[in-house]
């Protein structure tokens, strides 16, 4: 077993479980984080109906991210015990078969949330004024289910395993890549404006 990897077999079952918890928690943190590094950027460059807009549909997208962990759970309780009981080849049809389920509630959940955005969003109750922008929140939030899906998926293979550093690191990375691409884009859209502006205020030929 590698040296990243907690054996809960052997030693300590406070210390070691305490060591292990840590980075769960710390992960589930920056996952639910997502949401609230749009809020900020858009609270800073965006409007008001924006701002409504990415928080409506950041409660519809922890509610999907929160299920999807659940579920991920079962699988990770199912590894780490063929583990204990030294039943390795029991492991690989276990990861098989979850992969061919979780592949399949991102597929259903990328449908709802493309195709069913704005009852969705309506559901929710979004503001009137803001019911366009929700839903195309929630769309965006949909074309990226796949990503979080088969995150949490290796992230159960990974703790299962005894592993949970692997899957902080990793949402870490989505984190930091997460912030700098809404940066990045608001930027990008002050940058054209600003453009827009300066060609409009040229004397004209």
């Amino acid at each position: 077993m590698s040296s990243s990897a907690a054996d809960f077999t052997q030693g300590s079952i406070v210390k070691k479980l305490s060591l292990f918890m840590m980075p769960i928690l710390g992960a589930l943190v920056l996952q639910a984080a997502y949401g609230a590094v749009d809020l900020v950027v858009v609270g800073r460059f965006g409007t008001t109906a924006g701002l409504s807009a990415v928080s409506t549909g950041s409660q519809v997208l922890n509610l999907v991210t929160f299920v999807i962990t659940q579920l991920s759970i079962g699988m990770t309780v199912l590894i780490a015990r063929y583990l204990g009981e030294r039943k390795v080849k029991e492991i690989g049809p276990t990861i098989g078969g979850s992969t061919i389920i979780f592949t399949l509630i991102s597929i259903i959940l990328f449908m709802i949330m493309f195709f069913f955005s704005l009852p969705i969003s309506r559901l929710m109750q979004a503001p009137q004024q803001a019911i366009t922008q929700t839903s195309a929140y929630v769309r965006i939030c949909g074309s990226g289910i796949f990503f979080i899906v088969f995150y949490n998926l290796l992230s159960a293979i990974f703790r299962g395993l005894g592993d949970s550093r692997s899957p902080l690191l990793f949402v870490g990375v989505a984190c930091i890549v997460n912030i700098c691409g809404d940066l990045f884009w608001w930027q990008g859209c002050i940058w054209t404006l600003q453009v827009l502006h300066l060609r409009q205020s040229l004397p004209k030929a």
